[in-house]
């Protein structure tokens, strides 16, 4: 959140590098609860919504992954609305616009919903597909003044700050570490941390992103080629990557026992990418190369020993 106000008596500032001094104050609040939301949203010009649970195992109970990402999503846009903050920007996913897995290969764009009913949507998909609906609905409702934006990224990468990284950023982890057995046929849209971060500040500062989905998609690469992207940047330190593919029959055979690695079977061979043409043409908004993405990604987690 941006906000103008200067820390109420007990709440201090933070004093790092960048030196924001009292422009940043910290005010705890729960995606699974009222309180705090209104201290938090007091006094703002812009609401960044970006905090939503991922899990790397899917919860026996799909609605332990649903109702935070939907709840939290309505107590923000309601506190925002409350503050007569000027705008919400809210991070979805490319999961909420996306036609089924398993299906033809195709492009998607943000004219297309998932429908979080269809046989086969997993739990995480369901919540940002419900998660981005409640926002559209309470903004259509009861926005007034406040306009929302909404930023649908795909598979994020990119350096990383601490050992404590996300789900997407353990794939180079792992392929570094030599922790995969062999290449399977995998292929996704991947977009560089540092270009969403960029994206977001576009659609909460540009008149033309009010009431609009932005996808924010880099370059389509299959798992192989991430694989030998490393090898080609990073040399020796690179040594453990695997090259040699995994058979489909293996990873479906894994899959069996593995509800989570059983999900990936509907995109085996297949090429689902996204469009980010709109959030280029209307914010002028650009991806930097995969190479790049790969390779600092890379020597980050080399760096905080995290390979």
């Amino acid at each position: 959140m941006e906000t103008d106000r200067r820390p109420r008596a007990g709440e201090r500032g933070w004093s790092g590098p960048c030196r924001p001094g009292d422009r940043l104050n910290v005010v705890p609040a729960d995606l699974t609860a009222d309180a705090g939301w209104d201290a938090a949203a007091e006094g703002v010009r812009y609401v960044l919504h970006v905090a939503s649970p991922v899990l790397v195992r899917a919860p026996k109970d799909p609605d332990e992954l649903i109702g935070p990402p939907r709840d939290g999503a309505a107590r923000v846009m309601r506190a925002a609305i409350r503050a007569g903050a000027e705008r919400v920007v809210m991070t979805s996913s490319v999961a909420a616009a996306s036609r089924r897995v398993g299906g033809p290969d195709c492009e998607c764009d943000e004219t297309v919903w998932t429908d979080p009913d269809a046989p086969g949507v997993d739990a995480y998909t369901r919540s940002k597909t419900i998660a981005e609906r409640t926002a559209w609905e309470i903004i259509g409702a009861e926005g007034g003044a406040t306009t929302l934006a909404v930023v649908n990224p795909s598979v994020i990468l990119g350096p990383v700050l601490g050992r404590d990284f996300s789900p997407s950023i353990g794939l180079v982890q792992r392929l570094l570490a030599g922790k995969v057995p062999g290449l399977p046929c995998l292929g996704f849209d991947f977009v560089d941390v540092r270009d969403l971060a960029d994206l977001h500040l576009r659609a909460m500062t540009s008149p033309a992103a009010a009431g609009r989905r932005f996808i924010g998609a880099g370059e389509f690469a299959w798992i192989a080629d991430i694989a030998g992207i490393l090898k080609a940047r990073l040399g020796p330190e690179a040594a453990k990557v695997p090259t040699r593919a995994l058979p489909d029959f293996v990873l479906r055979l894994v899959g069996l026992f593995d509800r989570d690695l059983g999900a990936m079977n509907g995109y085996l061979g297949h090429r689902y990418t996204y469009s980010s043409a709109k959030a280029q043409s209307v914010l002028g908004w650009k991806a930097r190369s995969l190479e790049e993405t790969i390779a600092d990604c890379a020597r980050s987690l080399i760096a905080v020993g995290a390979v």
